[in-house]
């Protein structure tokens, strides 16, 4: 055995200790993960995984190195650097680079352990099953590994095999990882869609495989069966998952005969395998921002606010938090931990306000006049005995409600088999936990009742049902529900995506709170300007980053376009033109995936140049024109239709016009 071997060994007995105790910890704070499997990596095997998704094996592909290349760049010469990588498996497994400190190992394992609880909870997670038939397991999750190891031999033995030409299966790979997310993630993933408009093509009469001429047509087929005809394709339904559409109506094009020939078996098993991985690593993406804010609270509320980190750790690993939540740009971790904490802190809130409101002579208009404020926030403070645990007094918990002590926990304290001093927690339930932790009685927050908005308070008395009243502000902060904000953020972590969450809570409160703004480029002065605090338009500047994982919405609207076996593909158009150069390399990729001529819809945005100048001379901004395009691919060429406008209304998004390049949406 190596030394190599022998150390990370080492490294991964010492942390034993603190992976059982994060678990615990964990599950006292109401967290339910995966059971977790950690591994100590070196860096070159960090790299490597971060490639792969954080999973040892993939199938072959020139994608894997092309990622590690980028990696193992953005370490030498940005200073990046990965602390730890999980992925959503049950059992999770979690890889951590063993260069790191203990401080930092600590952070990364109760990050971890939130990430393997939401993995386990969230319900866009649950609409990828990923377990075979045969699978036999009794477990809550996917075996990921299992299946992205059979993915990765079975397309090796494919590649391997002499009757296959292992350019064309590689060739295939690329065109099917082209169009990868082009897939309906808001639905549950089925291995074989049932997908209608597939049938009803094979059904209709292509004029185009008769080889018939247009004189031929006109005499043959009447005005009115042809009309019938395009009205019958006008009938279809958009198509969201391209790739099932594709696997079930598309074939190769023969280039020795000039036309479309069937798949062969070994494409569809391509096909199969990289649409069942689009759909596992589709959660992921939809839920970037949740899932690291997330993790990012509950690993600040173990290590910080639970001392999870000793006090020669603590230095170290606050440096580990404000480099992980001030890195630059977008950073989904920054803007989900502040949009979790600002879920707890109005829902604290709502339920105090909810119980002054309720006290004899305050109501929704005196309110900011008769409550004492100053008075409110020192009573809104948890018992001391679970602020400050006396570790050397256990007996003292004793006397708290049952609902917040943990009392076996407590006895073996007083009978030396417990150590409060250094794990407190173990005290208490996930009640007392919430008290000890209640958010408003936090310095930052001291003053977020104060601050509440009479429209909000309007809002809040107008749906108060209940009658009784309290006879003084004392005894309504008595019937607080210190765990309303946890239980709260439990409810959204189950049921949201990075959307939703963000169109539901990020308010013009948030924006204010954390100086969040939006901003466009412009093309009279050729620069970025802030443009808006509005919290609508800073929400829809962010949205659009996150709808479909930020990339163009595209989706089958026929086919048998004209009626010749053509597949038409619709740009879901939301103010954000395509990059045509890109869209046309999409073109020539699902061209291989359809075997007959692709066309494309979507919209355009020009200005005039004389516009422009205008514009320039004048500081402001020249108005575009919008009009549609067709782009048609037939395997060798490419041609280019103007549209008018309102032929392709179907494809245009309502209400939204962004200048903005994707990544600059957000400061």
């Amino acid at each position: 055995m190596n030394s190599d071997r022998i150390r990370k060994q080492r490294v991964a007995a010492d942390l034993e200790e603190a992976v059982d105790e994060a678990g615990q910890l964990a599950r006292k704070l109401g967290l339910e993960p995966y059971d977790v499997n950690y591994w100590v990596v070196d860096h070159d095997e960090m790299n490597q995984l971060i490639a792969y998704g954080g999973f040892q094996r993939r199938y072959p592909h020139w994608r894997w190195g092309m990622q590690y290349d980028r990696q193992r760049k953005q370490d030498r010469y940005t200073g990046g650097k990965a602390f730890e990588i999980v992925n959503n498996d049950d059992p999770s497994n979690a890889f951590l680079q063993e260069s790191n400190q203990l401080a930092d190992q600590k952070a990364v394992i109760t990050h971890v352990e939130a990430h393997a609880d939401f993995f386990a909870n969230n319900e866009w997670f649950g609409l990828f099953e990923g377990r075979s038939p045969d699978d036999g397991r009794e477990s809550r999750g996917p075996n990921a590994a299992a299946m992205l190891e059979r993915h990765a031999e079975r397309i090796s033995e494919i590649m391997s095999d002499p009757e296959i030409d292992r350019d064309r299966v590689e060739r295939f790979v690329d065109s099917v990882l082209c169009l990868e997310d082009t897939i309906d993630q808001h639905r549950p993933f089925v291995r074989e869609p049932d997908l209608d408009d597939g049938e009803d093509v094979d059904e209709e009469v292509d004029l185009s495989e008769l080889n018939l001429s247009d004189e031929v047509v006109e005499e043959v087929f009447d005005d009115e069966w042809l009309e019938a005809q395009a009205e019958a394709d006008d009938d279809h339904e958009p198509v969201s998952d391209v790739l099932a559409y594709l696997r079930a109506n598309g074939m190769q094009y023969d280039e020795e005969t000039g036309r479309a020939t069937e798949f062969e078996d070994w494409q569809k098993e391509v096909l199969d395998v990289l649409r069942t991985e689009a759909y596992y690593f589709a959660p992921q993406k939809m839920t970037k921002v949740m899932n690291e804010g997330w993790a990012a609270y509950w690993e600040s509320m173990m290590m910080a606010g639970e001392a999870f980190a000793d006090a020669d750790e603590f230095v170290s690993y606050a440096d580990h938090q404000a480099r992980v939540l001030n890195s630059p740009g977008m950073n989904p971790y920054k803007l989900g931990k502040q949009l979790w904490e600002y879920v707890e802190n109005t829902t604290n809130r709502r339920d105090v306000v909810e119980r002054l409101l309720r006290v004899e002579g305050v109501t929704w208009r005196n309110f900011h006049d008769v409550v004492d404020f100053d008075r409110l926030e020192d009573l809104l403070a948890p018992d001391p005995r679970l602020d400050a645990i006396d570790h050397e007094n256990p007996e003292t918990l004793l006397d708290l409600p049952d609902e917040k002590v943990d009392r076996e926990a407590v006895e073996g304290a007083i009978d030396g088999e417990v150590d409060l001093a250094t794990d407190p927690w173990r005290a208490l339930t996930y009640e007392g936990l919430a008290e000890r932790h209640y958010s408003l009685a936090r310095p930052q927050n001291r003053v977020f009742v104060r601050r509440i908005g009479q429209n909000e308070l309007e809002r809040i008395s107008r749906y108060l049902f209940e009658t009784e009243r309290y006879p003084g502000v004392e005894s309504a902060v008595a019937d607080v529900d210190y765990a309303a904000g946890w239980d709260r953020m439990y409810e959204i972590r189950e049921s949201h995506n990075d959307v939703t969450f963000i169109d539901e809570f990020l308010t013009q409160e948030f924006v204010d709170e954390f100086d969040y703004f939006a901003y466009e480029y412009s093309r009279a002065t050729e620069q970025y300007h802030a443009t808006s605090t509005d919290a609508a338009d800073v929400k829809k500047k962010l949205l659009l980053q996150f709808t479909n994982f930020g990339k163009p919405t595209v989706e089958v609207l026929d086919g048998n376009y004209e009626n010749r076996n053509e597949l038409l593909l619709g740009h879901r158009y939301n103010g954000v033109a395509l990059d045509l150069p890109q869209a046309k390399r999409a073109l020539e990729r699902t061209f291989d995936l359809w075997g007959r001529p692709v066309n494309l819809e979507t919209i355009v945005k020009e200005v005039d140049d004389h516009d422009l100048k205008v514009a320039k001379r004048r500081n402001a901004e020249p108005e575009p024109v919008e009009r549609g395009k067709l782009i048609r691919y037939d395997g060798e060429e490419f041609e280019e239709q103007d549209l008018p406008r309102e032929a392709v209304e179907e494809i245009a998004a309502d209400d939204v016009d962004y200048d903005t390049k994707p990544d600059d949406w957000l400061a």
